[in-house]
């Protein structure tokens, strides 16, 4: 399906230019084969990109330049961290906060 010029996402070997409204088409279609929820849509896959280099360990910086987003707020919507991620951050965190405090190295032994 072509679109009016300035909509265009990819070009395909089938014509220059190709729709997003066809690209989610063919998406549900895969979708509904394979016995996926009805409400996985093509956009998920970019909510999944932003939450897999998050718990990767890439910069938040780099992550929301990488979608375009221009407030951090807005790529903090797109990221679904597990609750296994979240637990690692914080025992980091407060391992690392309690080892300050007693005066011990990072890895919590002595000076």
């Amino acid at each position: 399906m072509l679109t009016r010029r300035g909509a265009a996402l990819w070009p395909s070997e089938r014509s220059p230019r190709l729709s997003k409204e066809r690209l989610n088409s063919r998406f549900a279609e895969y979708r509904d084969v394979l016995g996926l929820p009805e409400e996985l849509s093509l956009h998920c896959l970019r909510h999944s990109y932003v939450t897999h280099l998050i718990e990767d360990g890439y910069d938040p910086l780099f992550v929301q330049q990488q979608v375009g987003h221009s407030y951090a707020s807005t790529t903090a919507l797109y990221t679904s961290v597990s609750s296994d991620f979240r637990t690692r951050t914080l025992r980091t965190a407060l391992d690392s906060t309690i080892n300050r405090a007693l005066g011990l190295d990072e890895d919590g032994s002595t000076r």
